[in-house]
């Protein structure tokens, strides 16, 4: 299978050509970056640390797409959107990791990605789409006598906050509370705010040095409190996942989905 990496010098990026060119089923034949980058013109193979693999970084996706199958976009809200457009117009399938969509791309990248096979998802790792799902049998094995509680910690660089994984887990647990997110969830607090109301879903976020990305859930009682806590060694987890997802993709018809698909996790729900 052909896969063209879009955010190629990024740091998802790089792992996913790395590892996607050591695929026995994968070939890369296909690099994007933003007009501009420092990385134009330059291997795909020898930013990623592997050597040349004669695949230039380029900015331009309708060309790139002509010699792939799947597109993996990691690169930044905007961007997806029109690559998730290029990718419908040429019938061909697409993968996306970005996050830091507001509500009107979120709707944007839907109605187009619906044309092609398009699979979008915060997170690309199988341990955290086991966690949503531990999330939301908790949330609702446990009710509203437990506060919730979702603090998650990024590397310096990271652009948005909170995180799409602690969005996307703070989204299952009001689903399963039955709770409207735009009014129970609370991000951040600071000053004199008040008691803790019953309804509220906390999302924190933290940032510093290098880390991968972790994530805790609380719910937290009178005398007791229960934890889901992944953390991610490295981006390989999110690569290999990505991967996997694209593998699976190619041979599904036209419609969204997301990694809870790619696992069979909705079925087992």
């Amino acid at each position: 299978m052909r896969i063209a990496v879009c955010g190629a010098a990024g740091r998802m990026g790089k792992r996913i050509v790395a590892l996607g060119h050591e695929h026995p089923e994968i070939e890369i034949t296909g690099a994007l970056e933003f007009p501009g980058h420092p990385a134009q013109g330059k291997d795909a193979g020898e930013i990623s640390g592997i050597g040349s693999i004669a695949v230039a970084i380029t900015s331009k996706v309708n060309e790139v797409l002509k010699n792939a199958d799947v597109l993996i976009d990691f690169s930044a809200p905007a961007a997806s959107v029109e690559n998730v457009e290029a990718a419908a117009a040429a019938a061909k399938a697409i993968v996306v990791g970005t996050t830091g969509f507001s509500e009107a791309q979120k709707i944007e990248i839907t109605v187009k990605g619906a044309k092609t096979r398009c699979l979008i998802a915060p997170n690309m790792s199988m341990g955290v789409n086991l966690l949503f799902n531990l999330a939301s049998a908790a949330a609702r094995a446990l009710g509203n006598d437990y506060d919730v509680e979702i603090v998650e910690a990024h590397h310096r660089m990271k652009k948005d906050a909170p995180s799409g994984t602690a969005q996307r887990v703070a989204e299952v647990i009001a689903e399963a509370l039955g709770r409207d997110l735009r009014t129970a969830g609370i991000y951040g607090r600071h000053g004199v705010v008040g008691e803790r109301s019953s309804g509220e879903i906390g999302v924190m976020a933290v940032r510093g040095g290098d880390i991968v990305g972790e994530h805790t859930v609380m719910f937290v009682t009178e005398g007791e409190r229960v934890e889901l806590i992944h953390r991610a060694h490295s981006r390989d987890a999110f690569a290999n996942g990505a991967i996997k997802a694209a593998l699976w993709l190619i041979s599904q018809p036209n419609g969204i989905y997301d990694m809870q698909d790619v696992l069979g996790l909705k079925e087992a729900k």
